[in-house]
């Protein structure tokens, strides 16, 4: 795992997410599932901690392939900015865009956007299947302030809607439009040191880099 320090200015002030449609299936193309026995773990352990429950059905998975920092609050960023990640997912299953479990792991921007994320897929009937890859994942410190900088790359290829209704799936074939960079600006909770939230996102998409 990678560290390195930048500046605050490195994450975007906004959050730049644009929902399109996956390979033109029509549902929107973010936020997956969790891995396996792996989501299985992280799930389990968030509901004996206090913490809102992340688990998801047995057709939608979430695989975070990443080593954890040897810093204890980079570990504990980037452990979070995957459960918030985890909690979209969740929200999308549940079909509820005020679910609690992306409000444990946001604020601000990184919270509208959640909200409007899962509003999207409610709004067009869609919840998600399969399974859905993070790996490559770095952490940054940010300037002189506790923030750190988490990203990480996404193959969201063998990920797919399914038609509430109908429970069609919608496949479509893996390409550059696959692959996005999710960079995600951390800090602690409030009176939390283990608990971190996320306050901006931003998801580039067709990243090459993320390929292979």
């Amino acid at each position: 795992m990678a560290r390195r320090t930048l500046p605050l200015a490195a994450l975007t002030a906004a959050a730049a997410l644009t929902l399109t449609a996956c390979g033109g299936s029509g549902e929107p193309d973010d936020i997956k599932g969790a891995g396996g026995s792996a989501s299985a773990g992280a799930s389990d352990k968030a509901e004996k901690d206090g913490r809102p429950s992340l688990k998801l059905p047995e057709d939608v998975q979430l695989a975070f392939e990443s080593t954890p920092p040897s810093d204890s609050g980079h570990a504990a960023a980037l452990a979070d900015a995957e459960n918030y990640i985890r909690a979209l997912a969740h929200g999308i299953v549940a079909q509820d865009p005020e679910d609690e479990a992306h409000q444990f792991y946001s604020e601000g921007a990184a919270r509208q956007y959640a909200k409007e994320q899962i509003q999207q897929w409610v709004d067009g009937e869609w919840t998600a299947t399969g399974k859905d890859r993070y790996y490559r994942a770095e952490t940054a410190d940010v300037g002189k302030s506790k923030g750190v900088l988490v990203t990480m790359c996404r193959n969201q290829a063998e990920y797919f809607g399914k038609n509430i209704k109908t429970g069609k799936v919608e496949r479509t074939e893996e390409s550059i439009k696959s692959y996005q960079k999710f960079s995600l600006l951390m800090r602690p909770a409030q009176g939390a040191d283990e608990h971190w939230v996320v306050q901006q996102i931003e998801v580039q998409g067709e990243v090459k880099e993320c390929k292979g």
